[in-house]
């Protein structure tokens, strides 16, 4: 039972296939309302332009290529309303921009997982900023992006730096991914408390390890080289990505039908209630 008093989430193991199952699906969608897709990708990638504008005006620039690798963080977050789409067009209904924003909104539980995600964000941020005085230097100042990649490619405390910071790195994005995979489209799919979501999104993972973190490992990589064109390439990528992942949570999460309780007959007894147990998939 979760927090809430509710059945927990029927959680289904997946596959390779599976994922490129999904993404097929997240591609026709993608297809079937491109511009809502663009523009969700657009504000997107409009933020990291925002962002790299504003570490330029504060001759921070350097910092380019740690937040284009962090900017990933907050990608399940934007995707919300990329969630919504596939889900009205499950429906048959077609998807709107002012309604699906507007349904975005009445989803409290939402707001508590956007913190979790924008909280370890600034912390993949900080903990560059502590990289740097620590390995480079604390007054360690940089005129430009190529000054910085030269300084780290070139030096060994640069090549320790890029190691570390990349270790970290991965471990913040693999944790980030666990709690949001399935959180985002469960607390916009379901009435649950944004803790049983992430408990949900974690047992996902552990249940098919292999293939989510091969599906993480491919999210990261395309938005990171999506990125590299002054994040131009996010317009098209996110919208796919997110539609994938949504279709990506209807088969790991099982319908609510599958997680009423069953009774079952028992001579001479009452009718026992049995609680659904963690499905499989084969």
């Amino acid at each position: 039972m979760s927090i809430s008093g509710k059945v927990d989430p029927v959680v289904r193991r997946i596959t390779v296939a599976d994922i490129a199952e999904a993404f097929g699906q997240g591609l026709r969608d993608f297809q079937a309302a491109p511009l809502v897709g663009l523009a969700f990708g657009a504000f997107y990638a409009a933020g990291g332009v925002l962002i790299l504008l504003c570490l330029t005006a504060l001759q921070m620039v350097y910092l380019a290529y740690p937040l284009a690798a962090g900017f990933a963080l907050i990608g399940p977050f934007v995707a919300l309303g990329l969630y919504e789409v596939s889900r009205q067009r499950e429906a048959g209904r077609k998807p709107s921009l002012m309604q699906i924003v507007g349904l975005i909104r009445t989803r409290g539980e939402l707001g508590w997982m956007a913190f979790v995600t924008l909280f370890l964000f600034v912390v993949w941020m900080y903990q560059v900023r502590l990289l740097i005085a620590l390995l480079l230097g604390v007054s360690a100042s940089f005129g430009s992006l190529q000054e910085f990649i030269s300084v780290v490619l070139t030096t060994n405390e640069g090549l320790v730096f890029l190691a570390i910071g990349n270790c970290v790195g991965a471990g913040l994005a693999l944790v980030l991914f666990s709690l949001t995979v399935v959180s985002f489209p469960l607390l916009l799919d379901r009435d649950v408390d944004f803790v049983t979501a992430m408990v949900t999104s974690i047992r996902a993972v552990v249940m098919s390890p292999l293939p989510m973190i091969g599906w993480a490992a491919t999210i990261v990589l395309l938005l990171a080289i999506s990125a590299l064109p002054y994040f131009l390439g996010l317009v098209v990528t996110l919208p796919i990505l997110g539609h994938t992942t949504w279709h990506l949570y209807r088969k790991i999460v099982a319908p609510v039908a599958a997680e009423q309780p069953e009774t079952i007959p028992v001579a001479g007894a009452d009718n026992v209630l049995a609680l659904p147990r963690t499905a499989t998939r084969n």
